[in-house]
């Protein structure tokens, strides 16, 4: 279960990134979570995946 807050779901999807995850993909693969759900909750708090980074800025 992720979080429903964008904020609050920003601070955890950029946990998981740098911790555990090598890309966005790998993480919702193994979350069973749809990318496009995140990102979309995440760019109502104008954040963006960056690739490079492998995090939200």
């Amino acid at each position: 279960m992720i979080p429903n807050d964008p904020a609050m779901l920003l601070s955890y999807v950029n946990l998981k990134l740098r911790d555990f995850y090598g890309s966005l993909q790998n993480l919702c693969d193994d979350l069973d979570v749809s990318e496009e759900e995140i990102t979309d909750k995440l760019a109502s708090i104008d954040y963006h995946y960056d690739k490079e980074r492998n995090q939200f800025v």
